[in-house]
């Protein structure tokens, strides 16, 4: 009797200990104040209230809305734009130029629903997220669950990723980085609405807390795909780019947790969206640096050419060069 009354208030104490460590870490809510009401958000508000009348029609109305703003999009900030055609020329130099032209308007049409999902994300009632989203690869998170392990969930920076966090948390909570926005009216609503369905969100620049929730058996996101810059990033082939800088934060992360690293990515479908969870990463923590980062690199590739159209083209990927003296890709 001592020893279970013994092992039980050692549990406690561990769930005590990690409650308090998750209350530190967690990105406090933002409160509302009478401020919001002022004139300076007023245009905010008028935005606001636009986008959340439209969330309530139909999807393939709201698609057909996102494409008309996605064009409208390519006119006011022509050089993203460019940005993105130049990407899939670069990710892809196997693509004819009619390929890369009906790619490059596909992905411009998902940018502008991108901004639809967004509000879908934060102001859908839960039945309606539920209803369109299905979850492809769930099984290899269970698998995770069954071992006691938590899940280093790399997500993809598609367009439609805002909408699919709060999908995903709905069969699988999850804690995520979280960053806050200049705007405190835009950083209200940003909060609040992708905290609806996960466990709580940290400081993008708290990396301690995140393997101390993957330590804690949490399913954690975490973005790998994008240029950082040069601190701590090496040079490894990613699509027809031979030198693209990468972030090894990945492999920090892998190295220091016990948690399954695994792909994770949202999809669109006819009728709604699907979240692909692909199978696990093992053995990237025990390779090198350059043969890991290269490894994972060829799967996000794979996983992005699965629906090429949906993946965020408009950021500059392959922005930082190997030296000063090298060439901009753009």
């Amino acid at each position: 009797t001592h020893c279970i009354s013994s092992a039980a208030s050692d549990v406690y104490k561990r769930q005590l200990i990690y409650w308090k460590q998750t209350l530190a870490a967690a990105i406090k809510a933002p409160k509302f104040t009478l401020s919001f009401f002022g004139p300076r958000y007023w245009l905010i508000w008028l935005a606001v209230g636009l986008l959340y009348i439209i969330t309530w029609l139909p999807l393939p109305v709201i698609r057909a809305i996102g494409a008309g703003a996605g064009k409208l999009i390519a006119i006011i900030v022509p050089k993203r734009a460019k940005v993105a055609r130049r990407n899939i020329e670069l990710w892809n130099p196997a693509l004819s130029s009619d390929e890369v032209d009906r790619l490059y308007h596909e992905n411009i049409r998902r940018t502008g629903m991108a901004l639809f999902e967004t509000a879908m994300g934060w102001w859908w009632p839960t039945w309606r997220v539920q209803r369109a989203f299905e979850i492809e690869g769930a099984e290899h998170i269970e698998a995770a669950k069954a071992q006691s392990k938590g899940v280093f969930g790399m997500a993809l920076h598609n367009m439609n990723v805002e909408f699919a966090c709060r999908g995903i948390g709905y069969s699988y909570p999850s804690v995520a980085f979280y960053r806050k926005h200049n705007n405190p009216l835009i950083d209200y609503l940003q909060y609040h609405g992708r905290n609806q369905s996960n466990k709580y969100m940290i400081d993008k620049r708290n990396a301690k807390a995140l393997l101390a929730a993957m330590d804690d058996k949490e399913l954690c996101l975490y973005l790998p795909d994008q240029d950082y810059g040069p601190k701590q990033s090496i040079f490894v082939p990613f699509g027809g780019v031979k030198d693209t800088a990468t972030t090894t934060a990945t492999l920090m992360f892998i190295r220091r947790s016990e948690s399954v690293p695994m792909l994770i990515t949202s999809q669109y479908t006819k009728r709604g969206y699907k979240i692909k969870v692909f199978p696990p990463l093992l053995g990237l923590g025990e390779m090198e640096d350059h043969a890991a980062l290269t490894l994972l690199n060829e799967h996000i590739d794979k996983a992005i050419k699965e629906q090429p159209e949906s993946y965020l083209w408009m950021h500059k990927r392959f922005k930082t060069r190997p030296s000063k003296t090298s060439p901009s890709l753009y």
